[in-house]
């Protein structure tokens, strides 16, 4: 799966069309949270991912590391990775391109 299906899932399991563009000082930025730390806490969080250590086990974090870009890498993808799975199981991705 490519990071922008991933990303279109997740933002589906958010309840949010992507691109999801978030209000920020004097503008607007792109929500991301394959890059950004912020945005993958958030929907964490929301999605009440920590709370569910199963998602987590299941997406085998540790073949992530030290693969990437940088430390936190790995976790933000297996919280999109988790993220998308849920929009993908209610089918709330279904309408987006």
């Amino acid at each position: 799966m490519t990071d922008r299906e991933l990303l279109i899932l997740a933002a589906a399991a958010e309840g949010h069309p992507y691109p999801w563009v978030l209000p920020e000082r004097g503008g607007e930025r792109p929500w991301n949270p394959l890059q950004d730390d912020g945005d993958a806490l958030r929907l964490a969080v929301r999605r009440g991912l920590f709370f569910k250590p199963d998602f987590f086990h299941f997406l085998s974090l540790e073949r992530f590391v030290g693969q990437n870009r940088d430390d936190c890498h790995a976790t933000r993808r297996a919280i999109v990775r988790a993220a998308a799975a849920i929009g993908g199981a209610t089918g709330a991705g279904d309408s987006h391109d």
